[in-house]
């Protein structure tokens, strides 16, 4: 797909750059960036599901303890 975006030229000539030193296209260099980008959107959802199971009291009981120490 295709998509129009509007970006800086400030990011248009470091995305020259970058793709000049790599020795890929802007455009790869984009599609690179946004795989990163929702990798890293997605990972932090997963990693923090369920954090709370193993734990003996419940969330709202362990933050009031935490803001009971201040």
């Amino acid at each position: 797909m295709r998509a129009l975006v509007d970006i800086p030229d400030r990011q248009i000539k470091e995305l020259t750059r970058i793709s000049k030193a790599e020795k890929v296209s802007r455009a790869e260099i984009i599609r690179q960036a946004i795989a990163a980008f929702i990798e890293m959107k997605n990972s932090g959802t997963v990693e923090a599901f369920g954090l709370w199971k193993e734990r003996e009291i419940d969330n709202v009981t362990y933050q009031e303890q935490l803001r009971s120490e201040w």
